[in-house]
């Protein structure tokens, strides 16, 4: 069924809440300096392999995440356009602006010196947050980031639980990552083990309420 643009506008809106929640996560997630996320180590080891090849200032992280996200996103417009949605664009533009804001909210509370059972509290409630809101963008059905879509394309081709599909992914791109000489950390490894189970939890539930919301206000 073919949707009407006040529709449009109260999915997009429901996405911008669960980017809001899963982009607070991520900053938790990188405030506590354990480790990066799973695909970002995919990026910065594919970076220092193709690196070495470049000039110098032409290849960046930014630009080799950018680039990948393009390809994920070129290589679903030939197998199914119905994942790219206007959602997509919406998490590659506005990512970073959100995570730049709840790292200057949370940099007057939080510093270098921070306790370490504080970041490992900081490290493991991120990981549950990003996961949470993560469910929320999934579930707005308006679209996702190029990165989550990768385990989102594949659990529903394979009809196969988000929760495994996503352990899995997010696990190749940690080995994957670590092979090609990206760094991991603790925080990497808890995130693996953590995001895909939570999300698997939280993905029927957000369904339910995310669709309830939409029916009454359409």
């Amino acid at each position: 069924m073919k949707r009407g643009t006040k529709e449009w506008i109260i999915r997009a809106i429901i996405l911008m809440i669960g980017l809001a929640i899963a982009h607070l996560g991520v900053t938790l997630f990188l405030l506590s300096d354990m480790g990066a996320d799973p695909f970002n180590v995919f990026v910065q080891g594919l970076y220092h392999r193709i690196s070495v090849f470049t000039s110098s200032g032409v290849l960046t992280h930014g630009r080799t995440h950018m680039a990948i996200s393009l390809f994920i996103i070129i290589v679903l417009l030939l197998v199914d356009r119905s994942y790219i949605k206007i959602g997509t664009v919406l998490c590659m533009v506005c990512g970073g602006p959100i995570i730049d804001f709840f790292t200057w909210i949370l940099g007057l509370v939080l510093s270098e010196n921070t306790a370490i059972a504080i970041r490992i509290l900081m490290l493991i409630l991120g990981c549950v947050i990003l996961a949470y809101g993560m469910t929320i963008v999934i579930k707005s059905d308006a679209g996702t980031g190029p990165n989550d879509l990768v385990a989102v394309v594949i659990s529903d081709k394979t009809n196969k639980k988000f929760s495994i599909i996503r352990l899995l992914v997010d696990g190749a791109f940690a080995i994957v990552g670590f092979m090609l000489g990206g760094t991991l950390g603790i925080g990497t490894i808890v995130c693996v083990l953590l995001v895909g189970p939570v999300a698997g939890f939280f993905l029927p539930k957000n369904e339910r309420i995310i669709e309830g919301f939409v029916k009454k206000h359409i």
